[in-house]
């Protein structure tokens, strides 16, 4: 059975529990605790984004260059236990730059609620580029450098499975066939931060 669920930091716990048998997010990000019992494969370097209101005076560009947020408070999932290997992976990105990791906002699940907190809040979102589609904003891609956000596909160690296998497999087969390992062409790249 496959879900999708935010959060790699709750999904190490989840395997380690044994109620999840693997998950793909940024294993550096993890607690020395939680990377201890698990194993990793590297799968993507993901290029970063930034989710805006439609009508935010950086929505009208076509790529964002981080320079453009400085003064700007950007959320991150501050406060989310799910997720504190992404906010980790923003302060790694913002800091030196003048920009803010946001302070911690109510979890928004579905669209009308994070249409509702967009509207209220107007704060941009660190997003990757392939973020879905939300009612009034843009996914406008970072550059100036391109942060890739790096993407493994994690599982707990020992486990021993053919599904396991075939996962492990597919992931290599798409990451050389769609050059996921690579870095981008033109305007400088970063790796936000080592695997």
């Amino acid at each position: 059975m496959a879900r999708f669920e935010s959060g790699l930091t709750h999904a190490a716990a989840e395997m380690l529990a044994g109620r999840l048998d693997a998950s793909f997010g940024r294993f550096a990000g993890l607690a020395p605790a939680l990377r201890a019992g698990l194993a990793h494969q590297p799968v993507r370097y993901e290029p970063m984004a930034v989710l805006l209101p439609e009508d935010h005076p950086l929505a009208a560009r076509p790529e964002v260059p981080l320079a453009a947020l400085a003064g700007e408070a950007v959320y991150a999932g501050a406060g989310n236990p799910r997720t504190p290997e992404w906010t980790d992976l923003a302060h790694r990105l913002f800091d030196g730059r003048g920009i803010e990791v946001a302070a911690p906002a109510p979890l928004a699940v579905g669209e009308e609620e994070f249409q509702r907190l967009m509207e209220r809040t107007r704060t941009p979102v660190l997003a990757v580029v392939d973020f879905p589609a939300m009612p009034r904003t843009v996914v406008r891609p970072l550059v100036d450098p391109v942060p890739l956000s790096p993407v493994s596909l994690v599982w707990r160690k020992g486990l021993v499975h053919p599904g396991l296998d075939a996962l492990r497999e597919a992931a290599v087969r798409l990451a050389a066939e769609n050059g996921w390992l690579g870095r981008p062409a033109g305007r400088g790249f970063r790796r936000a931060t080592r695997l």
